[in-house]
């Protein structure tokens, strides 16, 4: 049991400093974001998983597995007395795991009725003040000068833009636009980015979840402007950047708090246009595939094990 978490308590520490900062500092994201996206997201998983089972496990390792301490500290959790092989460190331990895993799930719902509440509100401003653009479904112009489009999620979707960037821009960039904001909303990359805006409020001291929820909000960019230049072209798809991407285009992270993008991200989305779609090896993609597996099945196969106790 003991080894169990000390195994945990590492993977941990190397989730919670050393792998995000390398990937975040990694050049190979902007050119396979969907596989980038899935790294961050089973690193974001598999840390919690260690954080919290390394304490579960240490703080149960008198018993012998976590069932056994289960078994032998409920039915004296409030009537005592504790049994004498579970010392301070160790209950300190279980309550910690505890009040952790509490806490990251109930700022995780408290993230997510603060988003679907937003969502509700813009659905209804959209629909008093907006007009459907002719020819495009689910799409409402607003009558603002500021070029802006954005898209709000939800069981109703719609992608929203003002007259300002009708009139800024030529029809194919417009295509450019309509198509990058359909696929925040097609591909659903609001939950994503939901789920590291909960991580960072939960943890809003931890340094790496800020990072976290940079890099993940960038990838999303970036996914969904391959499918804009797949549908108007690079040239098209950058006259549109720089007309709403230097006004903040707020995206399909808009409804849930998260990170705004700055000039430092549309920078980084420009670089990648004006030339061939380059992929890593596939040799690459496949490791890091099988490591964002890893990430996750090494904890879950810990505590399986912690379950029934090992030698």
């Amino acid at each position: 049991m003991l080894a169990v978490a000390a195994l945990l308590g590492v993977f941990a520490l190397l989730l919670a400093w050393p792998v995000p900062v390398v990937l975040s500092r990694a050049a190979w994201p902007s050119q396979s974001p969907a596989v980038a996206l899935a790294l961050w997201q089973a690193i974001a998983l598999g840390g919690g998983l260690s954080m919290i089972g390394c304490l579960l496990v240490f703080g149960s390792s008198p018993a012998g597995s976590l069932l056994a301490a289960t078994g032998a500290l409920l039915p004296h959790l409030f009537i005592g007395p504790i049994p004498p092989e579970f010392g301070v460190v160790h209950l300190a331990a279980l309550t910690l795991a505890a009040g952790l895993a509490a806490h990251l799930a109930l700022n995780l719902a408290l993230t997510a009725v603060r988003a679907e509440r937003e969502r509700r509100r813009q659905h209804q401003l959209i629909a008093l003040l907006g007009d459907p653009l002719p020819g495009e479904p689910r799409t409402r112009v607003l009558a603002h000068s500021l070029p802006l489009a954005y898209c709000v999620p939800g069981i109703r979707t719609a992608t929203v833009l003002t007259e300002g960037l009708i009139e800024a821009l030529g029809e194919l960039e417009l295509r450019a636009v309509i198509a990058h904001e359909r696929a925040h909303l097609d591909q659903l990359h609001h939950l994503v980015l939901l789920a590291f805006r909960a991580w960072h409020s939960a943890l809003p001291w931890f340094p790496i979840a800020n990072r976290a929820e940079r890099s993940v909000a960038l990838l999303a960019e970036m996914l969904a402007d391959d499918e804009a230049r797949h549908a108007a072209g690079d040239d098209a798809l950058r006259r549109a950047m720089l007309q709403v991407g230097s006004g903040g285009e707020p995206g399909a992270y808009a409804d849930s708090g998260g990170v705004v993008p700055d000039i430092e991200m549309l920078e980084a989305r420009l670089a990648r246009l004006g030339g061939p779609v380059r992929r890593p090896p596939r040799a690459l993609r496949l490791a890091v595939v099988s490591a964002a597996v890893l990430i996750v099945a090494l904890p879950i196969a810990a505590l399986l094990v912690s379950l029934g106790g090992i030698s």
